[in-house]
């Protein structure tokens, strides 16, 4: 079963974010503030990408949308970023309406439509674990039932950790919180153009059925600057750094090196 996900870097869409601007320029000038991408590189870098690099199951695509006005040397950083990533697509698209880009470019990256697939939405500051899309596969196999006769359903992985990257290099607190985008995935059965970028992801259980899967972490949220949540950027979560076994545990669970976090967050 073909497994796409799908990333927006800094996409100036109409609608999707809910941070506001008037107009798509102010949302262009706002993405592509040096500082803002700056940390989203970083982050990109040293957190998102890892744990995908090091899938124990590697038959997936990850689209990544970028706006066409995208700054020149912030998209060759991208290329270069992902490069030895083959399961990587830039797709890079005009501002338009949210939903429908992001449904179109999902579409557009499925083998054939009238068969089912699974799919799943990445933030550039979130990880996911290493053996996320094997699971996420597994979880259909186990639950054939379910899903043959679903127009789609959702696969929640609720158990994650809420971190803050820097230069000192990793604080974080382990949660179980339901819906969250980094651990979300969904079945479309054939014939189905929805795509998961259809929905608000911590309203998805409305839409359809969701399999709970509670046990090991499968997640890292990031909390920066600059995240869009306001939520989120002024969450009270008390976090802490992480002790041996958690380091250990991001190095095996998300492939997440603090050193390497370290390093990159120095850079001038």
């Amino acid at each position: 079963m073909q497994v796409l996900g799908l990333c927006r870097f800094s996409y100036p869409a109409i609608g999707g974010f809910q941070t506001m601007h008037s107009t798509v320029e102010e949302r262009r000038q706002f993405l592509y503030q040096s500082e803002r991408l700056d940390e989203r590189f970083r982050l990109f870098e040293t957190i998102a990408l890892p744990g995908l690099k090091q899938q124990t199951d590697q038959d997936f695509h990850l689209l990544i949308v970028v706006g066409e006005c995208l700054p020149k040397p912030a998209f060759d950083r991208l290329h270069d970023l992902t490069a030895d990533l083959k399961q990587v697509q830039i797709a890079a698209r005009p501002p338009g309406r949210h939903r429908k880009v992001m449904q179109e470019v999902m579409n557009a990256a499925r083998q054939n439509l009238d068969l089912p697939c699974l799919q799943f939405r990445h933030d550039d500051d979130d990880a996911v674990a290493v053996d996320f899309v094997e699971r996420l596969r597994g979880t259909v196999i186990d639950n054939a039932g379910l899903f043959q006769n679903r127009a789609m359903a959702a696969i929640d992985f609720n158990c994650g950790y809420l971190a803050r990257a820097d230069a000192a290099g990793i604080q974080a607190k382990r949660v179980h919180r339901p819906l969250m985008t980094a651990g979300l995935g969904m079945f479309a059965q054939g014939g189905n153009r929805k795509s998961i970028m259809n929905f608000t992801h911590n309203r998805i259980n409305r839409a359809m059925p969701v399999i709970t899967r509670p046990d090991k972490p499968m997640w890292v949220r990031g909390l920066n600057r600059f995240n869009d949540s306001p939520k989120t950027r002024s969450t009270t979560a008390e976090l802490s750094p992480l002790s041996q076994l958690q380091e250990a545990e991001f190095q095996s669970r998300f492939a997440i090196d603090q050193s390497h976090v370290r390093r990159v967050h120095s850079v001038p």
